[in-house]
């Protein structure tokens, strides 16, 4: 259900989204031969990965509704525990909250380097209450039980590139060095690209 709702996302907003990457792409390309930057593919390769990541979550957060309620609600776990575990409504509107932040937490935890927890505490909440706010404005609900667990995804985000960045110290040199990281992400964009190619029916993918 979570995946479909993130490709009915990309069908939804692909338009913009190629537009504004080839936009900021042929930015930062310019940038960097202006001031002779060194070039290093696979840090270039996440920060777009970042943000078409935070263009589909608020186009997401901003277009489909978490739960099933709407208007206001203040009291905390009254959405949480109104759902079966293991229910579908559930799967959404609970593991999904927390799920579709993960990416955001270890996103900024890399970006800000973060050490401590309260890094990604403070932007997380400032974040998911942001959204709520806005949601709240256009028709939609605030949910301080959507707050709670998007903090709990960016908390388990931070976690992952705490535990990642200790693991990576500890690596054989070549797989710490640029080259080895810049061949996986060569690979992974390939693999977006035919994904994103097949989802949105591009004809020039037809045959694949």
């Amino acid at each position: 259900m979570i995946v479909d709702t993130l490709s009915d996302a990309i069908k939804n907003v692909w338009p913009m989204l190629v537009i504004f990457l080839v936009v900021l792409i042929a930015i930062r390309v310019s940038y960097i031969r202006i001031n002779h930057e060194r070039f290093v593919f696979y840090k270039e390769f996440w920060n777009l990965i970042f943000v078409v990541y935070a263009l589909l979550l608020f186009q997401l957060l901003t277009s489909t509704e978490m739960n099933t309620t709407s208007g206001l609600n203040l009291v905390p776990f009254t959405e949480i525990f109104r759902y079966k575990i293991g229910s579908k409504l559930f799967m959404f509107n609970v593991v999904g909250n927390i799920l579709i932040f993960v990416p955001f937490g270890y996103f900024v935890s890399s970006y800000v380097k973060a050490t401590k927890i309260s890094h990604i505490l403070f932007i997380s909440c400032i974040t998911s209450l942001t959204v709520e706010l806005v949601q709240l404005q256009i028709g939609r609900s605030l949910d301080i039980d959507d707050v709670l667990l998007n903090v709990v995804g960016s908390v388990l985000g931070f976690m992952l590139f705490i535990g990642l960045s200790a693991i990576k110290k500890h690596l054989p040199r070549f797989l710490q060095s640029d080259l080895f990281y810049n061949v996986i992400c060569v690979v992974l964009f390939l693999l977006f690209a035919i994904y994103f190619a097949q989802l949105i029916g591009l004809r020039w993918f037809n045959w694949l």
